[in-house]
């Protein structure tokens, strides 16, 4: 082994996992302003952007696995953030379309060396008894890292919108090179045949959890929320920049570059976002922690969908800002609750299966429902909005559902 690598696994997982947290945040903080305004993206290509990097992470999660699997978690990450680094370079320089769905391509394929690599690997290195603590304090350093890569990244988009990503993936191919030098791996044994993720095994686990479903309407309906969930958020997600960039953004320190309002738009949409989190478990313990949160879930799904039928509607940049902060709250404070409540109620033998099932639903549904939406956007960019708002109107009465199906369910076995 040679002795660069004699760095402390911990602190080598601390300080990877900022510097990633900031890097990202240097470069995804303006992205959508770079898409519209410096390569001339329309609604329609802004969302196959969108859609080419989730199937590309789709389709090469498993292959890229391999590596992490086989060989190293070590080599898996390293290459995972060069690849990574190439695509926001890439994607920064050269701002045509082709070429950033070729970064999203890179960016994705990256991505998946990386999915999973680094907390095998950590696990590996320093144990299952003291990971659980690392996993805490590593959260705390990437939003710290994510607060300072966003404030860096509104500075230097005022002076150029591409160069927080130009920045960003250089210093992502950077850090892929230290790793490499660095990286401590001692404890890295191959995963036995049958434990390793195939396509085959991906079809095994879709099929069984098309059993599940059946078997158990609560597993069902969550399922259905996933995928419409996916349907509706792709282009959304993608055009609400767009229609953003239509009104005219107030002057501030005596400019009225959106670089400087996208950045505060997600400074503050991470602060008020926090701060319900923190009020919720102040006030409303018992029921973030209920045995069956779908009240608390559903209204929070209904404010999402306010907030998007108002952003479609929003007739000044104001009211625009708001409806977003709104849904961008809903979302935050929905996710844990919405997890911690799937892990204590679905029974240990079904849960990886559920949880896979769910999350290839939305994939899914991202696939599926960006592109027509997208289309949409170019005739009517209002259109594709309230049609995404449309999509997601069910979810908070599928919620309310299971509060009806749940007593039967939870004793049925898979």
């Amino acid at each position: 082994m040679s002795s660069y690598r004699s760095a402390d696994p911990t602190r080598t997982y601390y300080v990877y996992n900022a510097a990633w947290s900031f890097l990202a945040a240097l470069s995804f903080t303006l992205n959508l302003v770079y898409y519209v305004r410096d390569a001339g993206l329309d609604p329609l290509q802004m969302v196959l952007v969108g859609t080419t990097l989730e199937l590309t992470c789709f389709l090469f999660e498993i292959p890229t696995g391999i590596v992490a699997d086989l060989y190293s978690r070590r080599l898996s990450i390293v290459i995972g953030f060069v690849l990574i680094g190439a695509g926001l370079l890439l994607q920064g320089l050269v701002p045509a379309f082709l070429a950033i769905l070729a970064a999203q391509v890179l960016w994705g394929v990256g991505y998946t060396f990386t999915s999973g690599a680094d907390r095998a690997w950590i696990t590996d290195e320093i144990g299952t008894e003291r990971v659980g603590g690392v996993f805490v304090r590593t959260q705390q350093f990437e939003l710290a890292a994510k607060i300072a890569g966003t404030v860096t990244a509104g500075g230097l988009g005022l002076i150029s919108l591409p160069l927080p990503m130009v920045i960003s993936g250089a210093g992502t191919m950077l850090l892929g090179v230290l790793l490499a030098l660095f990286m401590r791996e001692q404890n890295f044994h191959r995963t036995p045949r049958e434990e390793r993720e195939t396509f085959r095994q991906l079809a095994d686990t879709f099929k069984h959890g098309l059993t599940v479903a059946r078997r158990r309407p609560v597993v069902r309906t969550l399922v259905v929320i996933s995928l419409i969930a996916g349907l509706s958020s792709e282009a959304f997600d993608r055009l609400w920049s767009v229609q953003l960039l239509t009104f005219s953004f107030p002057t501030v320190f005596g400019t009225s570059d959106p670089a400087l309002w996208f950045t505060a738009l997600a400074l503050a949409g991470t602060a008020l976002s926090l701060a319900a989190s923190l009020l919720l478990n102040r006030f409303s313990a018992e029921r973030l922690q209920a045995s069956h949160p779908t009240g608390i879930l559903a209204t929070l799904a209904s404010l999402d969908v306010l907030g998007m039928f108002l952003f479609a509607f929003a007739g000044n940049f104001w009211l625009a800002l708001a409806a977003l902060w709104l849904r961008q709250i809903a979302d935050t404070v929905s996710i844990p609750i919405h997890s911690g409540w799937l892990n204590r109620h679905v029974d240990s033998r079904s849960r990886a299966t559920v949880l896979s099932m769910v999350s290839q639903a939305n994939a899914i549904g991202q696939v599926v429902g960006g592109p027509p939406l997208g289309a949409l956007g170019r005739t009517s960019l209002r259109g594709a909005l309230l049609a995404s708002a449309l999509i997601w109107l069910p979810i908070p009465a599928l919620y309310l559902r299971l509060k009806d199906a749940r007593s039967t369910t939870e004793k049925q076995a898979v």
